[in-house]
């Protein structure tokens, strides 16, 4: 039976939160705009949903726009649908975060879109002013992060496959946005035994080299069923 209804446009947009871990820094991706509104603006990537695609798989088309990378972690954060959020009309937007390790991009990262001037990343505690509710995003993007770090490896997603302890504790300073004793946080995170110890150390450095470490998925899984807490 053909059905009557008529074809419909899709209203829906999705926004992507993009972190990435360097240098002691949270930083995000932002896009300058090229088309109004806010046209020279700073926004997050993001663009309509096509009729043919679902929303997974046009974050994941936005992503590699934008990156060059496929397989990034990502996860979906929320719903945005205040009347007034965008000039032109009702456009809801589904909003995600991803996290990527920033080692594995090859150069600093060139939009193929027509919407977007150029991709800077930018530090978390120093964005500049956005377009539309994207503050608001972004704000609500980090508190999710910092509650799911407590029960979930995802920070590690930031990180290099291999990584100091140093590196994993400014990873959680940067997230959290607070120092953390570094005797204790040592002592919990090797007694969880969810770090291997590697043969390895850094190269490279003009300071004495520090021990590697990788993630052990399995001992992870098995071990936080409570959350994961540092005092300070």
């Amino acid at each position: 039976m053909q059905s009557n209804l008529p074809h419909l446009q899709s209203t829906f947009t999705t926004d992507c939160v993009i972190f990435g871990f360097h240098e002691g820094e949270l930083k995000l991706l932002l896009i300058e705009r090229n088309e109004y509104p806010f046209k020279g603006w700073w926004a997050l990537p993001g663009f309509f949903v096509e009729n043919n695609e679902t929303i997974d798989d046009a974050v994941k088309r936005i992503l590699y726009e934008h990156t060059g990378l496929r397989g990034i972690y990502m996860e979906q954060l929320y719903t945005f649908g205040d009347l007034k959020r965008h000039p032109q009309g009702r456009i809801v937007t589904v909003a995600y975060y991803a996290l990527l390790r920033l080692d594995d991009l090859k150069s600093q990262p060139e939009p193929v879109t027509d919407y977007a001037r150029q991709a800077v990343w930018h530090p978390l505690n120093n964005l500049p002013e956005l377009a539309f509710d994207h503050r608001h995003i972004i704000d609500k993007s980090i508190s999710k992060v910092r509650r799911k770090i407590s029960y979930s490896p995802i920070a590690f997603e930031l990180l290099p496959e291999k990584f100091t302890l140093t590196q994993l504790q400014q990873l959680y300073e940067a997230i959290w946005d607070r120092k953390l004793d570094k005797r204790n946080f040592r002592k919990k995170m090797l007694n969880y035994n969810i770090l291997k110890e590697l043969p390895e150390f850094q190269r490279g450095v003009s300071y004495r080299a520090a021990r590697l470490y990788k993630l052990d998925k399995r001992k992870y899984a098995k071990v936080f069923q409570n959350e994961l807490t540092f005092a300070r």
